[in-house]
């Protein structure tokens, strides 16, 4: 567990996924004539996200070997899965119900799969790594995102996530997004789901740091922070 602790980190870890060419965002220019509906195609990714998409991209570069199969979970306009490609990964597939999901780039290498990623049709033991960027707090539902995601890990493999955290409690009750409950997680919250994931065969993978300095993330009119952990399914 890693909590994002100022706004420095982010534009940090953008220049980190440019130098090693696995930034996958759209650049200034092609924004330009996007906003003039001279481009078209999805916009990919989000700079805010640079600090989970480069420490997601850095763990699985030290754990999981190029051919091993990865799993991104959520995948729609999300930057991870293009930049593991971008990367040299070879097996990779995208799971997310937007009818658009086909669309997304490198379509010919990366197999996108328009599911419920609660419900796949993958099989058992398909995948290494399974990534999940701002996704499950939107709907949370542990037990049926910790079920899916031990039925689809081989052992040994990881869960690797991020979502919204501030460690004190923060009320979204009146908000969704997407048609879908928001939450941020808290330490509470985490500390449960980690909990939660043991009765799956999963642990947490390194030391668990719950501290946050700042609040470098505003939306819905909250003010927060974003967290990071890997799961390991050890059974």
């Amino acid at each position: 567990m890693e909590v994002l602790q100022n706004k420095s980190q982010i534009d940090e870890s953008r220049a980190a996924l440019v130098k090693k060419g696995a930034s996958a965002i759209e650049s200034p220019f092609r924004s330009f004539l996007r906003r003039y509906r001279l481009a078209g195609g999805i916009v990919l990714g989000d700079h805010v996200k640079s600090w989970d998409v480069l420490a997601s991209l850095n763990f699985i570069e030290k754990h999981v070997q190029k051919n091993e199969s990865i799993l991104d979970i959520g995948c729609y306009a999300s930057e991870i899965v293009v930049a593991l490609h971008k990367s040299g990964y070879k097996n990779l597939t995208g799971a997310d119900l937007n009818p658009d999901l086909t669309q997304m780039p490198y379509n010919d290498s990366i197999r996108y799969e328009i599911t419920n990623f609660m419900q796949t049709p993958f099989v058992e033991g398909s995948f290494k790594a399974i990534t999940s960027i701002s996704v499950i707090e939107h709907g949370f539902d542990g037990d049926a995102l910790l079920k899916e995601t031990s039925r689809l890990l081989q052992s040994g493999g990881y869960f690797i996530a991020s979502f919204d955290y501030w460690p004190e409690k923060i009320d979204t009750s009146e908000i969704k997004f997407f048609g879908m409950d928001w939450k941020i997680f808290s330490k509470k919250d985490v500390a449960d789901f980690i909990q939660q994931a043991a009765d799956y065969g999963m642990t947490p993978v390194g030391e668990l740091h719950y501290e946050a300095q700042e609040t470098p993330i505003e939306c819905g009119g909250k003010k927060y922070t974003f967290g990071w952990l890997v799961l390991q399914k050890t059974v």
